[in-house]
């Protein structure tokens, strides 16, 4: 029999040692003067709310293995339902809304939720189109109830009065379904065990040292999960959580001055514009000590920049890895600037750092095609570049209802655990640093051989005018032409025909990025929703096959 684990425990742990510390704290509102406003949740009040909400939502029919749709924003309902759900037993569907209507609407039909819990505009959507309504039987509001029924959340409370306790879930139940962003392709549903979730907490807490009584600002709400497990106060920050890059630079100051913000989690686009914001001003805060980055490789320049806002001491880390994995590896800006960054402009790679304990990480030869099972010649010696692959306990074994795609990332273990292919490529150094060379599906097959989006990439980023490129392939895989889009700097002083040639004269200095001879220029890159960081390649490849016809 498996072991019995409930993530929702440690919040009730955290909640006997410090019941009184604030567990969440949310931006309510502004006075006329601007200054803003808070609420929040103690460890003790987060746990009992959640706890009498379990209780509702087992009597409403949302109990132990009960799939739940759950579209609420960055909000205290927002913790109190994530940790009621689990206490329930209950397996939390999350979609990024900002996705789109048609593959929201195709997640949920794949997830098949048996109910639906949403603040009254996400009930209004899923209504009028339909999302849902072959599995949808419970609904419940978390706002204002309308013409859709089912239950408002206070009721859900009021049903919820007693004291049973968090239901006794084993450590490979099925705990919640998180989707991937869908930069790269169909969004898919990873299936996250009640055991994963666990073995997170005690990787990130053991990777980072972090400590219970630390105050984080998540500008990523699913990292905030995590807080409460952690025994970290959570401060909400005052922001749009799907537009990273256009968040505003004082709110976020703001919230770190009034709390002590100790630990902060943002995009590489988000710290960006943080950065840009407070060098020129010459602005510090005191108290952040640690900065963790994820969704995409952070530049070193943007690294540089927000160092001068941190005390002496502090560190940015940028951890590795997935939704379907994380963490896998962790590198920080010492390290980043102190002997990385001359390999990674010269193209060798981004360094992603050394694999995070226990994982076992490997690389192995590139191939399209599933792979059954382990055996050791997949595996490739260090220095050549192939296919990133980790087997650890955060490792999620399968996609939810999605055969084919686990075939394809997915390899049975000889001991009977899973391993996850990445789908990124990479190599390990001579000491044994990985280093990310770019994705899989964004290679380029010449007729030459086979060129890497970060390698090549990384050469022209650093030139004056160039703000970001993405090299694209276009052609039949085995005969592409490797075409570079370059976004040019905002205000910069060279005209297209200049830069052009500075870009290809770069070219010709470096032996993998000689066959660059077609350059073209983008106003505006396509990226992700999630992190405003992934460039959208695959939407680039077409612009620039149509461009070139």
């Amino acid at each position: 029999m498996s072991q019995v684990v409930n993530i929702a425990n440690a919040l009730t742990r955290i909640a006997g040692a410090r019941p009184h510390a604030q567990a969440i704290v949310f931006p309510a509102g502004r006075t006329r003067d601007g200054r803003v406003t808070y609420a929040h949740l103690t460890y003790r009040q987060l746990d009992d709310d959640s706890s009498r909400i379990a209780r509702g939502l087992v009597r409403a029919g949302i109990g132990r293995g009960v799939r739940a749709a759950l579209m609420v924003k960055p909000s205290l309902e927002f913790f109190s339902l994530m940790f009621g759900l689990f206490k329930a037993g209950a397996v939390p569907v999350l979609i990024d809304p900002g996705i789109g209507v048609r593959p929201l609407r195709e997640c949920l039909a794949e997830a098949a939720p048996e109910a639906f819990i949403g603040i009254p505009q996400a009930h209004v959507a899923r209504a009028v189109l339909g999302w849902g309504k072959e599995s949808i039987r419970t609904l419940v509001t978390v706002g204002r109830r309308l013409f859709w029924g089912g239950l408002e959340l206070d009721e859900l409370r009021r049903m919820g009065e007693g004291t049973d306790s968090a239901a006794d879930t084993q450590a490979d139940e099925m705990a919640a379904i998180l989707f991937t962003s869908g930069s790269t392709g169909t969004p898919k549903g990873a299936v996250y065990t009640h055991g994963v979730f666990a073995a997170q907490v005690e990787m990130i807490r053991d990777c980072y040292g972090i400590q219970p009584g630390e105050v984080d600002l998540p500008t990523f709400p699913p990292f905030a999960l995590f807080d409460p497990a952690l025994g970290m106060t959570t401060i909400i920050p005052d922001m749009d959580a799907t537009r990273p890059a256009s968040v505003n630079p004082p709110r976020i100051l703001e919230a770190i001055e009034n709390f002590g913000v100790t630990n902060m989690f943002g995009s590489p686009a988000l710290l960006n514009t943080l950065s840009r914001h407070t060098e020129p001003r010459g602005i510090r805060v005191e108290t952040l000590r640690r900065v963790i980055s994820a969704g995409a490789p952070v530049p070193p320049a943007v690294i540089e920049r927000m160092l001068k806002m941190l005390p002496a001491g502090a560190r940015i880390h940028t951890p590795y890895g997935a939704t379907e994995c994380l963490p896998v590896c962790s590198v920080d800006s010492a390290e980043i600037l102190g002997y990385a960054r001359e390999r990674t402009e010269r193209g060798e790679g981004v360094c992603v750092g050394k694999p995070v304990e226990p994982n076992l990480v490997r690389v192995i030869r590139i191939t399209d095609e599933p792979i059954e099972r382990w055996s050791g010649d997949l595996e490739l010696p260090a220095g050549q570049t192939g296919e990133i692959t980790v087997l650890g306990p955060t490792t999620t074994k399968e996609y939810f209802r999605r055969d084919a795609a686990t075939r394809l990332a997915k390899i049975l273990a000889p001991d009977g655990r899973v391993i996850h292919r990445m789908g990124d490529l990479g190599y390990f150094d001579a000491a044994g640093r990985l280093w990310y060379c770019g994705r899989k599906s964004h290679r380029v097959e010449t007729a030459a051989g086979l060129m890497f989006t970060e390698t090549c990439e990384a050469v022209f980023n650093t030139l004056p005018g160039v703000m970001r490129t993405a090299l694209v392939g276009v052609g039949p895989r085995g005969n592409q032409k490797p075409v570079l889009c370059v976004e040019p700097e905002r205000g910069h002083a060279y005209t297209e025909i200049d830069l052009r040639e500075r870009i290809l004269n770069r070219a010709r200095e470096f032996p993998h990025t000689a066959a660059i001879s077609t350059v073209l220029f983008h106003e505006g890159f396509p990226v992700d929703i999630r992190h405003n960081a992934k460039i959208g390649r695959e939407k680039l490849a077409v612009w620039a096959a149509e461009r070139l016809r």
